[in-house]
């Protein structure tokens, strides 16, 4: 039994496959381990698989197109490894629909990993707390219903196209070589001949389910014969490579159609299908030149990417891309800093300062609120808005008018964003509660469905399609479907030019906001903000010591010829929220180009961008106000637990370094903000207090210690419910972000803002 099980087709393809294809099987490893929440956990990967997002909602439909992406992406491998391997096993030739058998027994490694999949939609499910289980249930059906329909109509294809040996030479064939009889002992020999060796095939699964035994005279087939048959099922299976992709790319055209733009997952598999495909493809075109041929397309396009073509700019709209470029060198630099600019921008904001405290009665100083908002994707976005939002309920709306400036990176500036202009509408007399629980839906809506869509069909092939703004077109990327996405999500409300938030921050109406993505080519900063804050660019209050390096560069002054008046604000906001591979860095308008990223690798939570702030405007503040409070909303936790150390593997010894230094950034800026901190509140004339929030596991054991947790449940266990870093929750993310507030240290924080504001 063990020798037949050994070689039946199903065990040798799979042996097959781990000694020749392990590049395919490790992209089904992969996949098993996201599907199993195994892999990618923190950047909410799995549950782009568990709980797929369409139109805004996760129903049947999301499972339905997951069904297909996955049965797309099974018969790319089926494709793929018929291609590479059936004409070694020439049995199949001489069988009807050869095609779809070999599938049948190629259908070991996708089982494994569809059982682990359906096997993790229900755990996630029952986890998220649906309304009834019946809605499980319509989930995996959906899912089945788009896998089989997939399959029926792809396997339609080829049982209409593939030929086998006898259908494609009955003619020429020599009838009498069909009805030669072989002897039994000759029969018998061959067969014990192939058993022997160690990579023939006894038996095979048939379409009825069935092992049946190899014919032993394959022998008098003649060779080229057989291998024509393979020939002429890979042309069919070519020809269906060629329209996915053509589908794909006609796809890219009708992109802004949202009914057209598919799960982030289903996306995903797609993805996966044409990378699999090309395989396919070069081995059917190339034979045994294909590995040499792989590698010199490689290093063609790879040279051939820095070309002007094919290494175009992802632009921030609004920006004259058109114009001559901003000179970016150092003595452009230092101009920019000079001390009567730094004096001329000092002098604004002073002035705005007055007007803020026009505001309070002239016997009444003031206190000053300074808001920093910590990156972290969508989580950060929602937590930042919902924290504001509690703070607007509890100081019953007087926490705004005393606040001065926001602070922060990534998604926490998004939602501090999003807040300030609801509040600015609201100034101007809209009827708008800005507590309303509706904003969080809409700043927590899915942004991630056309980002990996954009990506699949236009970014990865060619991206050839513009769109216009403000007169000017520009080529439309997957930062532009974000930009596009997170505009529909919040009603348009923060769609418009930087400009229309300079006369709000003069008159004090809001708080100033400026937005400091990182500059990748010398690591400073870049302040966006419609009142230029050059000030932000030199460590000390004076002129800088020769020698002295600047921190940042003013965004409005630098790139004033290239119209920075009229950045989109959404573009800003993007250029400071750059996701590594999911959103791309901007490159803006100067010579050579400036490519900006994530701001979050500079200072991630603020800090140090309000307590500059507070340094340069010290002398006004300590004349002016009664002192300064600094609110600080974190969306991970600030002490950590320390971890345990267990012996590290040789791979772990490898990584561990790259991942220290990963894990360990957030530590480093929290351990030099409160140093910093604490320099401030010793050395400024004026009183400095904090008061902070987190999201954090500890927060949410807190939060439900008053619901019976177990005691036996730790810390470390609950991280694993902690909201993923992505631009897409999922509902129990959402959830648990609201109901952190509720821990016992954000309540606290909560009612130490309701004191302090109850006297104003």
């Amino acid at each position: 039994m063990w020798h037949s099980i050994l070689h039946s087709f199903p065990v040798q393809l799979l042996v097959l496959h781990f000694k020749k294809n392990i590049a395919l099987v490790a992209i089904w490893g992969l996949l098993v381990l996201v599907l199993s929440n195994n892999f990618g956990k923190v950047l909410g990967i799995p549950y782009l698989f568990l709980d797929p997002e369409y139109l805004n909602e996760v129903s049947w439909i999301g499972f339905f197109m997951m069904g297909i992406g996955l049965a797309v992406f099974t018969m790319a491998f089926h494709m793929t490894t018929y291609i590479m391997d059936a004409a070694r096993f020439k049995f199949l030739a001489v069988l009807s629909r050869p095609f779809i058998r070999f599938c049948i027994n190629n259908s070991l490694i996708p089982l494994i990993a569809y059982l682990v999949y359906i096997i993790s939609i229900i755990n996630f499910q029952l986890d998220n707390e649906l309304e009834s289980n019946w809605e499980i249930f319509r989930y995996i059906i959906g899912f089945l219903i788009g896998n089989l329909l997939t399959f029926l109509f792809l396997f339609a294809y080829f049982a209409l196209t593939n030929k086998n040996f006898f259908l494609m030479f009955t003619d020429s064939l020599d009838k009498k070589l069909r009805k030669t009889k072989v002897s039994r002992a000759n029969v018998i020999k061959r067969y014990k001949d192939r058993k022997r060796a160690l990579d023939s095939v006894g038996t095979y699964l048939d379409i009825d389910l069935r092992f049946k035994e190899v014919r032993p005279d394959l022998s008098q087939f003649e060779g080229n014969m057989l291998l024509k048959v393979f020939d002429q099922n890979h042309l069919n299976l070519f020809i269906i490579e060629i329209a996915l992709v053509a589908i794909i790319l006609i796809l890219g055209f009708f992109r802004d159609n949202e009914l057209l733009q598919f799960p982030a997952g289903m996306s995903v598999m797609l993805m996966f299908s044409i990378l699999t495909l090309l395989v396919g493809a070069v081995t059917f075109w190339l034979r045994s030149w294909s590995t040499f041929a792989a590698i010199c397309i490689f290093l063609i396009f790879n040279n051939a990417s820095k070309t002007e073509i094919m290494n175009r700019p992802h632009s921030a709209l609004g920006m004259n891309y058109d114009t001559e470029p901003a000179v970016y060198n150092l003595n452009r630099l230092d101009n920019l800093l000079h001390p009567d600019t730094i004096q001329k921008d000092k002098q604004n904001t002073i002035q705005i300062l007055d007007k803020w405290r026009e505001q309070f009665p002239e016997e009444e100083k003031p206190k000053m609120v300074l808001i920093t908002c910590s990156g972290g994707g969508q989580r950060a976005a929602l937590w930042t808005l919902h924290v504001l939002q509690q703070i607007h309920l509890v100081t019953e709306g007087k926490f705004m008018k005393h606040t001065r400036l926001f602070t922060g990176a990534s998604g926490g500036v998004v939602g501090a964003a999003f807040f300030r202009e609801l509040y600015l509408r609201y100034m101007q007399g809209e009827n708008i509660d800005l507590t309303d629980a509706v904003y969080r839906d809409q700043i927590s809506a899915d942004n991630l469905n056309p980002i990996i869509f954009t990506l699949m069909v236009n970014d990865l092939l060619i991206r050839n399609q513009k769109v216009e703004y403000n007169g000017r077109k520009y080529l439309q990327d997957r930062g532009f479907a974000f930009e596009k996405q997170l505009n529909i999500n919040t009603k348009g409300v923060l769609d418009k030019p930087l400009r229309a938030y300079e006369e709000p921050e003069k008159e004090a109406l809001i708080p100033m906001l400026p937005i400091t993505p990182l500059i990748v080519n010398d690591g400073r900063k870049l302040f966006v903000s419609p009142n230029s804050m050059s000030y932000m660019g030199v460590f000390i209050n004076r002129l800088m010591d020769e020698g002295e390096k600047s921190q940042a560069i003013d965004f409005m002054r630098f790139f004033r010829e290239q119209d920075a008046e009229d950045l989109r604000f959404i573009s800003a906001l993007r250029m400071g929220a750059t996701f590594p591979f999911i959103t791309p860095n901007i490159q803006l308008p100067s010579d050579p180009l400036m490519e900006i990223m994530d701001s979050g690798l500079s200072d991630n939570f603020g800090i140090s961008d309000a307590l500059r702030f507070l340094f340069v405007f010290e002398d006004w503040i300590a004349e002016n106000t009664s002192g300064v409070l600094l609110i600080t909303i974190r969306d991970s936790e600030k002490i950590l637990e320390i971890e345990q150390k267990t012996p590290p593997t040789i791979f772990q010894k490898l990584v561990t370094p790259l991942k220290n230094i990963y894990i360990n950034w957030d530590n480093v800026q929290t351990l030099n903000n409160e140093t910093l901190y604490n320099y401030m509140k010793e050395t400024t004339p004026f009183s400095l207090d904090k008061v902070e929030f987190e999201y954090s596991s500890k927060d949410y054991l807190e939060a439900k210690e008053q619901n019976g947790l177990d005691d036996d449940v730790t810390i470390k266990e609950l991280e694993i419910q902690r909201a993923s870093l992505n631009w897409r929750l999922t509902s129990k993310e959402k959830k648990d972000i609201i109901d952190c507030i509720g821990s016992r240290q954000n309540r606290d924080a909560l009612k130490e803002l309701q004191t302090i504001f109850e006297e104003y």
